[in-house]
């Protein structure tokens, strides 16, 4: 063996090391300040149950779950009351979703389902006995059906949304949790890895492998793009739907479980435990602010506002769009 070309190849690689690590380090360092989540004033805060998780947010209504009871809560978002609350028979675990004049929520248990929510009555129309095969999962609709993975080894399920019954499984990645419907696809997140599976929303076929940043997760669509949280590393992955290819990860640092992310406003917003709010610009992908202290895990964008939960004090308040980005690009604190 040549000892002298093996000494080269290890000291490009250590420079090729460092310079990946300086990078990074400039990163962090580039990174805005973290402000204070207290000065952003909420509307509105409006308590649940013992803990507050997933938002769907309607034309009429933002829908939320709880723990403490089990069951999911309709606000009316123009005079920010909860005008209903249905209970569950099992915790809603792994996201809701709208489609087909419905909310659906998966519910964990000794025996996983799905709940069917009709939006108008606010009645508990259906539950099927297809669940969700984790918690921290989600579920997708799509034009002509709902779709969840059904069990850890990556069995993506079109399910009939008057039936419950799978019509079509897809077998995606084992470790994969998390669909999205966007732009004719379902994206389908592999937690237990570092991709993105794409499938085609009208075949059931798959289109193509997306790598992101470690163990993404939850996800959202906007601006000609998929983006990913990822709690390997607290990044944030944009995949140009498109060209089915990766075009930038930012970094966060709001790795670990939970969390959660959503775009409104042309921005990208994210939330975990004890930092409530980052947001990104969803044209750059570059940083712009973070506010930390208690409350976060979950958010849904609409009627002009950010709902935004705390999970362990059971609420979810809500944040003016406006005023939230005001603040960030500078304006005065009352």
């Amino acid at each position: 063996m040549n000892t002298g070309w093996l000494s080269t190849r290890v000291a490009i690689a250590a420079l090729i090391f460092l310079s990946i690590a300086r990078v990074d380090a400039a990163d962090a360092v580039n990174s805005p300040e973290r402000r204070a989540i207290g000065e952003l004033n909420p509307t509105a805060v409006i308590h649940l149950g013992k803990t507050a998780d997933w938002v769907s947010i309607t034309p009429e209504a933002v829908w939320v779950g709880s723990t403490g009871p089990f069951a999911v809560h309709r606000i009316d978002p123009q005079t920010n009351r909860r005008v209903a609350s249905l209970r569950l028979p099992g915790e809603p675990c792994a996201g809701l979703t709208v489609g087909f004049g419905s909310l659906w929520v998966p519910l964990c248990g000794a025996v996983p389902l799905l709940a069917k929510v009709d939006l108008k009555s606010n009645r508990l129309m259906s539950v099927f006995k297809t669940g969700p095969a984790a918690a921290e999962g989600g579920v997708a609709a799509s034009p002509d059906s709902i779709w969840l993975v059904i069990d850890k080894q990556g069995s993506l399920a079109r399910i009939d949304p008057d039936t419950g019954t799978a019509r079509q499984i897809t077998h995606v990645p084992a470790g994969s949790y998390n669909p999205f419907y966007a732009d004719g696809q379902i994206w389908v997140t592999r937690a237990d890895g570092s991709e993105v599976t794409s499938v085609d929303a009208s075949t059931g076929t798959i289109l193509a492998t997306v790598p992101t940043g470690p163990g993404p997760r939850f996800l959202t669509a906007g601006g000609g793009a998929v983006w990913t949280l990822n709690q390997g590393d607290g990044s944030v992955t944009r995949i140009d739907t498109r060209t089915k290819r990766a075009t930038h990860t930012t970094a966060l640092g709001i790795p670990g479980k939970g969390g959660d992310i959503s775009f409104g406003g042309g921005m990208i917003w994210a939330t975990v435990s004890k930092v409530p709010l980052s947001l990104v610009d969803g044209a750059t992908a570059a940083l712009l602010c973070q506010w930390a202290g208690p409350g976060g895990d979950s958010l849904g964008i609409g009627h002009g506002a950010l709902w935004l939960t705390d999970y362990h004090a059971g609420t979810i308040s809500r944040i003016e769009l406006e005023d939230a980005t005001r603040r960030c690009n500078g304006g005065s604190i009352q």
